[in-house]
């Protein structure tokens, strides 16, 4: 599985190759799954029993993603940075750094969302299936463990939770919705 993030691509000034198919990883992940989705409920009274009938709103779980981070702590600095700029720590203008457009897209306004691309990989690790998130955000991001008593080498790995507004599913083409 990978992650694909177009907005911390343009953050970070990442290569050109990163937009190539066969290297599109920002965030290799090591666990992630397609949150839950659940349909609320409407109560019609009757004399005997209310009856639960089907709602009208969809609410989405959170998405929480384990990815490995690189060498140089390129993926989990810009969620670090993401995430701290939304939240302003030192001062406002780490919130105005954050949204200020670095192209002239249309919704470059809005840097602080950003949609993403969960990456289903078959065996030979060509995308078979694509996730896509509309409108993330971070709310989390959990530390990094140094232990240099481990005999092994352990690869660092951290875990971010998003919030979003809607995902839905295609194929490996990406636009046709399965």
């Amino acid at each position: 599985m990978y992650w694909s993030f177009p907005h911390l691509q343009k953050k970070l000034k990442i290569n050109d190759y990163y937009d190539n198919e066969e290297l599109p990883f920002d965030f290799f992940c090591t666990n992630s799954r397609i949150p839950e989705l659940s349909l609320g409920l409407a109560n019609q009274p009757t004399y005997l029993k209310n009856i639960d009938i089907p709602g009208e709103k969809l609410t989405f779980g959170d998405l929480t993603l384990r990815f490995l981070v690189d060498e140089n702590m390129e993926n989990y600095m810009a969620v670090h940075n993401w995430l701290t700029g939304l939240g302003f720590p030192e001062t406002t203008q780490d919130y105005a750094d954050l949204v200020k457009p670095v192209t002239a897209e249309p919704r470059e306004d809005l840097n602080q969302f950003s949609d993403g691309k969960l990456h289903l990989l078959n065996s030979n690790f060509r995308t078979q299936t694509i996730v896509h998130f509309r409108d993330l955000f971070p709310i989390s991001l959990t530390s990094l463990d140094f232990d240099v008593t481990l005999d092994d080498i352990q690869y660092f790995t951290a875990e971010v939770t998003f919030k979003y507004t809607v995902y839905y599913i295609t194929g490996k083409d990406g636009r046709t919705r399965l």
